[in-house]
């Protein structure tokens, strides 16, 4: 177990031996909110949870057992969020200009979901005022950068290695779409996969790590609501070997998601993801690019 700089919040779990091509990260399940954070934001604690993937580390903890690092964020999505392009910020929660290597303009942006959000997950506001650039400027160059760097060096080094790395990029979605925001289907899966409509894996990635959650007794969609994030866009590209998956999965499964606690399913998901990470640990990766996965059960 390794952290990488000081106070940067970012966590690799490292196995004693890297046995497989497989990376598995977790982005959003910080749980670090500083006194300073809440004091200036007009939310509750509670709220400010709102946006966070709840223990999902805990739930993809068992990778490092085989042979796989998980790398975790311990600072929350609510303050900067790893899953977007470094500078992807709202103009209009600033009180001085933004430097021109900025980015002002995306759907996260309009939905107030920039690096630095502005909203948490059910579009609540998080600050009663504006902030200055350099507060955003802080918490990327302290936290997302160093999330990044380490995320970055993973791959390159696995790649290293085996010739090809596989991304795992693990999330949570809430159960409903009764928020300002969002609309789920009335039947959500326990499981969507993510792999920006097929251009960040090979297809027989995705249709294996949909084998293996079908046959731990999960649903599993595709693509929606959730095609992948940046994360997913950045780093996957099957034709340079890197490939990236996005999981998220369904909250009502493992949590209480109005108090942000541990539910009674948290074990059975637990073991479930436990087979999930061996299943894809051990697959027959010798003919990646169109070749027949072999899902281990």
């Amino acid at each position: 177990m390794m952290t990488t700089g000081s106070g940067s919040g970012v966590e690799l779990l490292s196995p004693p031996e890297v046995r497989v091509p497989v990376v598995f990260a977790s982005p959003h399940s910080g749980q670090d909110y500083s006194n300073a954070f809440v004091e200036a934001s007009r939310l509750s604690p509670r709220q400010l949870r709102r946006s966070e993937d709840s223990f999902i580390d805990e739930v993809f903890s068992s990778a490092p057992e085989f042979g796989a690092p998980l790398l975790r964020a311990h600072f929350p999505r609510a303050y900067v969020d790893p899953n977007r392009s470094a500078y992807e910020l709202d103009p209009k929660m600033f009180s001085d200009p933004l430097p021109d290597h900025v980015t002002t303009k995306s759907p996260r942006i309009q939905a107030g979901l920039g690096t630095v959000p502005r909203v948490v997950a059910d579009g609540e506001e998080i600050y009663p005022g504006k902030l200055t650039y350099d507060e955003a400027r802080r918490r990327i160059e302290r936290h997302y950068l160093p999330y990044h760097q380490t995320l970055a060096a993973l791959l390159d080094e696995t790649r290293a290695q085996f010739g090809f790395v596989l991304l795992i990029d693990c999330h949570s979605m809430p159960s409903t779409g009764e928020n300002r925001r969002t609309h789920f289907p009335h039947n959500l899966a326990d499981i969507v996969l993510g792999d920006c409509n097929g251009t960040a894996c090979d297809p027989c990635v995705t249709q294996a790590a949909e084998t293996i959650c079908r046959a731990v007794g999960l649903s599993v969609a595709r693509n929606k609501p959730y095609a992948g994030g940046y994360t997913t866009k950045h780093y996957g590209n099957p034709k340079s070997q890197v490939h990236a998956l996005q999981i998220e999965i369904n909250r009502s499964l493992y949590m209480d998601e109005l108090r942000i606690e541990r539910g009674p399913g948290l074990a059975t998901l637990t073991r479930q993801m436990r087979r999930f990470i061996k299943a894809m640990t051990t697959m027959d990766f010798s003919e990646l690019s169109g070749a027949s996965l072999k899902a281990a059960e």
